[in-house]
């Protein structure tokens, strides 16, 4: 055999073996368990978490920057951190209190 002929052969058996580790990575996921999806109680608590550590960070920021510890640009980032968390807990409250008005003013 020459030289072509036996590349041409590699080449294919590479092609081949190649395109059988990509079936066998798209059929994979479908034979691994489900990760568990969180409870409705664990992602309240874990941004609650969250939402708490923020304000935190934001907090310790600020009081660096008052002492000259801090940079005022790590001030006015912690500060739109806090603002965009405070505003997001403000938003989730008024749709948890809509919804519950909205069941209180359903029929019995």
């Amino acid at each position: 055999m020459d030289m072509k002929a036996v590349s041409a052969i590699q080449r294919f058996t590479d092609a081949r073996s190649a395109s059988a580790i990509q079936s066998y990575q798209q059929a994979r996921p479908a034979t691994e368990p489900m990760p568990e999806e969180p409870t409705m109680i664990e992602a309240a608590s874990k941004v609650a978490v969250d939402f708490a550590q923020t304000l935190a960070e934001g907090e310790e920021t600020a009081k660096a920057s008052m002492i000259g510890d801090a940079d005022p640009h790590a001030l006015v980032q912690a500060l739109a951190q806090t603002e965009l968390a405070v505003e997001a807990a403000v938003t989730v409250r008024n749709k948890v209190v809509e919804a519950y008005q909205e069941i209180l003013r359903m029929p019995v």
